[in-house]
C-alpha cells in the first residue's frame, strides 16, 4: 500500500495553467448539479414565495457561481506561488481546507446576511462546511487521479517520440494499441514477425533465445503503415517479417516461404501480391549486408 509523502514536492501538473482551468470548470459544473440535486443549505426555501425548477437553477447557479469565485482566486494565487516558491503536498493539502473554510465561511455569510436566517453562525458555518467539503473534494479527488494518470502517459509519449525507426537493433521499437497507448516495447533485432489476427496482431519476439509472442489490438495495416520505410514489410495478407532475422528464402512447389534465424525451424509465408516486394527487399538488405 502506498503511502503519501507529505514533505515532497508538488507534482507540477496540479499547478498546470490547463489543469487547473480544467479543475475550476469541473468543480463549478459539478457544484451546480450537486445544489440542484440535494438541496443543501435548506437553499429551497431562500425566497418567501415558491419558485419553479427553472428558477431555483437560475437562483442557485448564480449563488454557486459566486462562491466558485474564491477556487478561482485561489488557483491563480496559487499558480503564480508556484510559479516563484517549491509547493509540498503538505502545503497543497492546506491550500485545499483553507479553500473549503472561506468558500463556507461565504454561504454561511449569505445565509446570514442575505437571507435573514436567523440560525446560530457557528452552525450555519459547521453545515456550509460540510457541504462545501463535498462540493470540492469530490471533484479534486477524481481530477488528482486522471492529472496523475494523464502525466504518466505524457512522460511515456516524450520518451517514445522522435524514436526514428533504427538500422540497428540497439533501439526499441515501441508498439501503440489502436488508441494510441503504448502497451509493448522490444528491440528492433528481437522482433521477428507480425501476425494478423481480426482485430488484434501477434507480435513474435525473440527473448533469451525462446520464440515468445505479445498480442495486440490492432490491425496488420496500422503496424504496416508503422514499419513504412524499414526492414520489417508486408510479405503476405496477414504476416509482416524482420528482414533482419531472414536467414534463407525457400521456394516449396508453388509456395515461397522466408526461413527465420530463430531457435527451431521458424518460417513465414509470401503470398503473391508481395512477391516483388519481399525479393527488392531481399536483394537490397543482402546488398547492404555484404558492404
Amino acid at each position: 500500500m502506498a503511502v503519501i509523502d507529505f514533505s515532497q514536492q508538488l507534482p507540477k501538473y496540479l499547478t498546470a495553467k490547463g489543469n487547473i482551468v480544467k479543475l475550476i470548470l469541473l468543480t463549478a459544473a459539478f457544484a451546480l448539479v450537486f445544489i440542484n440535486i440535494y438541496a443543501p443549505f435548506d437553499s429551497r426555501h431562500w425566497l418567501e414565495k415558491p419558485i419553479t425548477d427553472w428558477q431555483y437553477l437560475f437562483y442557485s447557479s448564480l449563488v454557486i457561481l459566486t462562491g466558485v469565485l474564491v477556487v478561482v482566486i485561489s488557483r491563480i494565487i496559487m499558480y503564480y506561488a508556484g510559479q516563484h516558491h517549491k509547493l509540498l503536498v503538505w502545503h497543497y493539502l492546506v491550500w485545499v481546507l483553507a479553500e473549503v473554510m472561506f468558500m463556507a465561511l461565504f454561504f454561511s455569510l449569505f445565509e446570514k446576511l442575505v437571507l435573514k436566517d436567523d440560525g446560530i453562525f457557528m452552525d450555519l458555518l459547521k453545515i456550509a462546511a460540510k457541504h462545501t467539503a463535498l462540493v470540492l473534494l469530490l471533484p479534486y479527488a477524481v481530477l488528482w487521479l486522471y492529472f496523475s494518470w494523464d502525466d504518466k502517459q505524457q512522460q511515456l509519449k516524450q520518451l517514445t517520440e522522435g524514436v526514428v525507426m533504427p538500422d540497428n537493433s540497439r533501439n526499441m521499437i515501441p508498439f501503440y494499441d489502436e488508441r494510441g497507448g503504448l502497451k509493448f516495447s522490444i528491440k528492433m533485432g528481437s522482433l521477428l514477425y507480425i501476425e494478423s489476427a481480426d482485430n488484434y496482431v501477434n507480435i513474435f519476439y525473440l527473448d533469451n533465445a525462446k520464440v515468445l509472442r505479445y498480442t495486440l489490438r490492432s490491425t496488420i495495416k496500422r503496424m504496416e503503415e508503422f514499419f513504412d520505410g524499414t526492414e520489417t514489410i508486408r510479405c503476405h495478407r496477414s504476416y509482416m517479417v524482420n528482414f533482419e532475422r531472414v536467414k534463407m528464402l525457400r521456394k516449396k512447389r508453388h509456395e515461397l516461404t522466408l526461413e527465420l534465424d530463430a531457435p527451431g525451424v521458424l518460417e513465414v509465408p509470401v503470398s503473391k501480391t508481395y512477391i516483388k516486394n519481399v525479393m527488392e527487399t531481399f536483394t537490397k538488405f543482402s546488398l547492404s549486408q555484404r558492404q
